[in-house]
This record gives structure tokens, sequence and C-alpha cells, in this order.
């Protein structure tokens, strides 16, 4: 069953999307401020790495002046849904924390780690689906499952968790800071491929890691940066999106990296296994459509030598591009440095009604107190703002909600009455505060404007300056994600991006005026 995943919406897409969702009122125009685009980039090959394995390359590129291969027919699907029973045991299982101790990968980096479990690569040009040209399109009826879950008894389920002792913080006042000049981009570049095949990291072959999307980062400690992706397929997957269950699919993996020299690429040192050369499942999943779906990460930070990660529970995606249906966001915590994790019982946000505002959540912890930054399912939310202290992170009674200026303790429907940060829709944010300029800087994608974007405040609560464009989808057609490296500086801004089409996740460095 092929899942439709979170590609980046088209102008067209997007502004459907938001007349269809009540956004746009009649005789109200929204026009996209997008930059003119100077057209495909001049035809180029594919990246190579040091091992001769080609990558892909996620820029919009003129045709190969030298092909004469006729482009292949277009397929178009039309899928229809045939209702199935799916029974679901509830409890269900405890998570696999099955877990070995890494081995040394080979002196050589070009050598085959686990010859035993995956064959050598090829080393020939991967494709990536793009334009067919003129080809008649083929028309396929493809009958396509929809589960209808069934509750029935089931297993043990996890341990119990006691619940937190109600600690409701006093309302504080919090206005939002002076504006402060928008900081000025100088130049952005791509820096390497992160992950799949032909990469400098060669995680295919290296941990089954062929396909990923996300790369959220933090440090765990001094001198290690956690580096989580969200969903993740190995051995039989191929490039064109998000695999199938029958890929090797995981819902999320964890790897660190250690390489402070970003101009060289973010390099990834290992990844927690739970067999030779194969990434683990660090947050489990039902992986039933309109049940759960998948589990994926949204941000990750530490407090001490406690790591945390927020997640959304996604029940199923959408129809429409760059739209999906959450069960609930909510937090799990690792006391062994990210190698088995723990959901919290107690620190979860439902999505009542759909109308949940702290589904894909970011969590920065500054002074004495981690900020959450929050978005509803889907790509078409705005930013609201919660804060908690740093020892009390999953004890959900001590967050307080940024309202009208004010600090307000969690108390009923308070959550959903957070103030937005900024007029306009976000998705996927990446936040942090940069010491060298004493600024918080934000960076996500807009889907109205095709941008990932960047803005900066003084102040958690803003107030947050215009977006400056970062990296435009006309230049990198199917981008989204951009996750800020914590060893980012004032001047250079490192972050993650990922490509639908190759369905993989690149390094991006942006020079900062």
């Amino acid at each position: 069953m092929a899942f439709r995943r979170r590609r980046p919406l088209s102008q067209s897409e997007a502004l459907a999307a938001l007349t269809l969702s009540g956004v746009l009122s009649l005789g109200v125009a929204l026009v996209p401020a997008v930059p003119a685009s100077a057209g495909p980039a001049p035809w180029a090959p594919a990246p190579v790495n040091s091992c001769g394995e080609i990558g892909f390359d996620p820029l919009a590129r003129q045709p190969n002046p030298d092909a004469t291969q006729q482009p292949p027919n277009p397929v178009i699907t039309v899928p229809v849904p045939v209702p199935q029973i799916v029974p679901v045991p509830v409890p269900g299982p405890r998570p696999d924390n099955t877990r070995i101790d890494s081995v040394a990968l080979p002196s050589d980096p070009c050598a085959n780690p686990c010859p035993d479990i995956r064959s050598d690569p090829a080393t020939s040009p991967n494709t990536v689906p793009g334009a067919v040209g003129l080809a008649l399109p083929q028309v396929q009826i493809q009958p396509q499952p929809e589960p209808i879950p069934v509750p029935v008894p089931g297993g043990d389920g996890p341990d119990p968790q006691p619940m937190p002792s109600p600690d409701p913080q006093p309302p504080a006042p919090a206005p939002a800071a002076a504006p402060i000049p928008a900081r000025q981009v100088d130049s952005v570049e791509l820096v390497n491929q992160v992950t799949g095949h032909g990469s400098p990291n060669r995680t295919d072959m290296r941990w089954s890691v062929d396909g990923a999307d996300l790369g959220l980062m933090w440090e765990t400690h001094p001198g290690q940066v956690a580096v989580v992706f969200g969903d993740t397929f190995g051995k039989g997957w191929a490039p064109g999106g998000a695999g199938t269950d029958q890929s090797d699919w995981r819902s999320n993996v964890i790897g660190y990296s250690s390489n402070r020299d970003l101009s060289k690429g973010l390099l990834l040192d290992d990844f927690v296994q739970n067999s030779r050369c194969h990434a683990a499942e660090i947050l489990d999943s039902r992986k039933i459509k309109n049940f759960e779906t998948t589990t994926i990460p949204t941000s990750g930070f530490a407090v001490g030598d406690r790591q945390y990660l927020s997640y959304m529970s996604v029940a199923r995606w959408s129809l429409i591009p760059g739209m999906w249906w959450t069960n609930l966001g909510g937090i799990a915590w690792s006391d062994d440095n990210g190698r088995t994790w723990t959901k919290s019982e107690w620190t979860k946000w439902d999505n009542l009604f759909g109308i949940g505002r702290f589904q894909v959540a970011t969590m920065v912890p500054h002074g004495d107190y981690v900020y959450m930054f929050g978005t509803p399912n889907g790509r078409l939310g705005v930013i609201g703002l919660a804060r908690v202290p740093k020892d009390q992170v999953l004890n959900k009674t001590a967050y307080q909600y940024w309202i009208d200026g004010t600090w307000t303790p969690a108390d009923g429907a308070n959550e959903l009455q957070a103030t937005p940060l900024m007029f306009g829709t976000a998705s996927e944010t990446s936040v942090r505060y940069d010491q060298d300029s004493g600024q918080w800087q934000m960076v996500y994608l807009d889907v109205v404007r095709q941008q990932i974007v960047m803005r900066t405040a003084a102040e958690p609560q803003g107030a947050w300056t215009d977006p400056v464009p970062l990296v435009s989808t006309q230049d990198y057609p199917t981008a989204y994600g951009g996750f800020i490296h914590p060893w980012s500086t004032g001047k250079d801004l490192y972050f993650t991006m990922s490509a639908w089409n190759s369905y993989n996740v690149y390094l991006m460095h942006a020079t900062l005026k």
C-alpha cells in the first residue's frame, strides 16, 4: 500500500486547499510573494561520492542535451477505495527495544560493512521520477484498501506511569519585544546529500537507510549531535517518495554526528541499531491507516542527561498533498542517550475534532524554561507558543500558553486560544536561540510562498520579522523541512532540507549578512 506523504503544495494546490479549508473568504485574493525564477539550472550530471556511487540532485535541471531516450508513458492511477475491516488489539504490543552495540566500520570507507546482508551497490545513476514530456498517459484503476479499524482486546501494553501532581503556573506578563531588523541572506548553497545511495555517509550500505526525510537535530552533549529522521525505508525501496510496508519501513531512526566542520557536510558516525547494519525504529507506531499510520518526531532537545523528542501520531495522510490528520502530539524521553525511548502517558495534546493547536511541535530549552512552538496537523496552520519549567517537561499541568501578551496557565481549552505569533501559515518549524547574535531564529516551509523561509526575533513571543527566503521550491521543486543544525552561528546557518522526489535529506548552508 503506497502512502501519500508530505510533498510540498504547488501554488495552485495551496490556494485550492486554503479555499477548501475556509481560510480564503469570498472576494479576498491571496497572492504568494514568490520571486521570479530564472528557470531550471543548467543540466549537470548527478553528484558522485568518493566511492563512485551516484547520488540524487535535488535541483531543478534542464534536460540532458545528449539524452536520446524517449520519456516513458506516464501512468495515471485512479484509486478505488475498498472497505476493509481491520481488528486492532488495544492495548497494542510493547515497543521492541532490541538493540545491539555498534560494530566498527571498515577502515576503507568504500568497503561493504555487511556483505552477507547487502550486495555491493551499483554505481550507475539513480533515476528520480520527473517530467515525462508529451508522452500519452496510461490510466490504471487500482483498488485501494481503506481500513476500518475495530478495537479488540489486546496485550499487556506498556507499563502504567504515575500521574504528575498538578502544578499550575501563575500568569505572567510577556509582551512582545520591539521589532528587530530582518537578517539578510548573502547566499544559500547545497553542501551535501546526507542520506541514501551516493551520499558520503553511505547510509544505505551501513545502516539500511536508503530513503528517509526530515533530519531534525539537537546537541545531546558537548561534541555530539543527534540526527532523527522520519519514515525510513531500506532494502527494496526505490526513489520517488516514501516507500511501502514491503521495503523495510521504520517510522523513525536516530543517528549521531560529531563533525564540527559543517562546510564538509553533515557526516554521520553511527545509528542506533537493532541488528547489524540496520538502524532501529526508536518510536513505535501501529502502522494501521485510519488508526495510527506512523509516528513522526518533530523536534528534539536535552535537559541535563535526559533527551526528549516531541512527536506526532499520524492517523492518516490526506488525498490533498501537504495535509494529514493526527491523533495527538506528544513527548517521549530517553535516559540512555537515545538508544531507547518512552512515550509519556500524560504529556499529550489530543487532536479532538481536528482542531489541536500543538500537533506538530518544536521545543527549545532556554534559560529556566523549555519553549514549545506548535502548529496544527497539516501545512496550513498558524504558530502558537507555550512554555514549561525545565524540570516539568513531562507535567502538562505546568505548561503556560502565550495568549494576548500573557503567559496563561494550562486550564481547560487555553491551548486552543494561543495567540498566533505571526500572520500566515507555517509547517515543520525549527527554532533555535543564537548565542552569537542574542536572537531567536525560526526556519519553516511556507507552502503559499513556495519557500523555506527564516524569521528572527528578540524574544520567543516576537515580534518576529517578515520572512526572508532561503530556498525556493521553484529551484528545489519538491523541497520541504528546514531543520537548523545546533552548531550554526550568527553568520553561518546550516539546515537540513528534504526532497520528496528523491526522498532523501540534504544539508544546506545559508551565509547571513
